[in-house]
């Protein structure tokens, strides 16, 4: 029996040359794809509603917009993208379900923890909101806080706590809607701004503000009520407004009235004194014909009164009209 040493060592040899040939086929394709993959990596896009924050070996270099950029390939550059442009939305009390077209299905089970809170007047009022805000620093959205979304939820849920407790339940209801809102607005963004996040809030919008249901009903009686007061004093003023003009009016009428008679008394007594004055005048000058005068003026005064006038002389027997007066004056 005998073997042949020679047959694996040609076998070996055969192997290596084919590996050789497969080697100097596949090193032109292995060579394109590795540039490939690293002209690939090299070049990036960001979105218009975009902001890119490059990273170097876990160190930050810089923040680019939109458009096409370069980076250091094999894991140098890590390239982070952000939404900066879009405005993101957390909800309180309230989560929104699904959206078709314009008509939004919203859902509030188990969300009372977050919408219940006492009011400045020790009452509960459920205020629903929502917060609208963007990223302004992706770095520091990124890099600043681990839970970015979460502090901005309790910044703005302790915010509204504090500004509805500094309100009665009636102003948080009904006029003081607008007015929490945009103090809650600038509150939180002092606070955020001083953690230094990188967020810049749009809105905060009062989604609804109710009574707690156990207490719905009794204030809606509470705000029928007031209703009916606020109609009482609306139409007493209106009555009041009514007659107390009409009142003033008629009183300043008088006056009028009272000041033009004394006007006129006082006008004739002042021209009486002057005709007084004038007589008296006169009857120094001549007492016996100014005395006349006066006697006969005043018998024509007292004579015009009557319409027949007669004289009696006891040396007349009967009664003799000495004239008619009405007839005198016809003629």
């Amino acid at each position: 029996m005998s073997f042949n040493q020679g047959q694996p060592q040609n076998d070996f040899e055969k192997m290596k040359q084919d590996l050789d040939k497969a080697l100097k086929l596949l090193g032109p394709f292995l060579i394109v794809a590795i540039i490939f993959v690293v002209g690939y990596t090299s070049f990036y896009t960001v979105e218009p509603d975009e902001e890119a924050v490059v990273i170097r070996f876990g160190h930050y270099q810089t923040t680019n917009s939109s458009g096409l950029h370069f980076k250091i390939p094999m894991g140098v550059d890590d390239v982070i993208k952000v939404k900066t442009k879009r405005v993101l939305q957390e909800e309180f009390g309230f989560r929104t379900a699904s959206t078709r077209g314009r008509r939004s299905t919203y859902s509030k089970q188990n969300l009372e923890n977050e919408s219940l809170m006492l009011t400045g007047d020790l009452n509960v009022a459920d205020v629903e909101w929502a917060v609208q805000y963007r990223i302004s620093d992706p770095f520091k959205y990124i890099f600043q806080t681990s839970s970015p979304i979460q502090n901005v939820r309790d910044v703005s849920e302790s915010i509204m706590r504090r500004v509805v407790g500094d309100r009665s339940v009636s102003d948080v209801l009904t006029i003081g809607k607008v007015e929490i809102e945009t103090q809650a607005q600038v509150l939180m963004q002092k606070v955020l701004d001083r953690y230094d996040m990188g967020v810049q809030i749009i809105s905060v919008k009062l989604q609804d503000v109710n009574p707690p249901n156990v207490v719905k009903a009794s204030f809606n009686e509470v705000n029928a009520a007031k209703q009916e007061q606020e109609k009482a004093i609306n139409e007493a003023e209106g009555a009041y407004n009514k007659v107390i003009p009409e009142a003033r009016g008629k009183a300043q009428k008088k006056i009028s009235q009272a000041e033009g008679y004394a006007s006129a008394v006082v006008n004739r007594a002042e021209g009486d004194v002057a005709k007084f004055k004038a007589i008296l005048k006169e009857y120094k000058r001549a007492p016996k014909i100014t005395k006349k005068r006066i006697y006969l003026e005043t018998m024509e005064k007292l004579y015009g009164k009557f319409e027949n006038v007669m004289v009696i002389d006891p040396k007349v027997k009967g009664v003799l009209p000495v004239f008619n007066q009405k007839g005198a004056r016809n003629e």
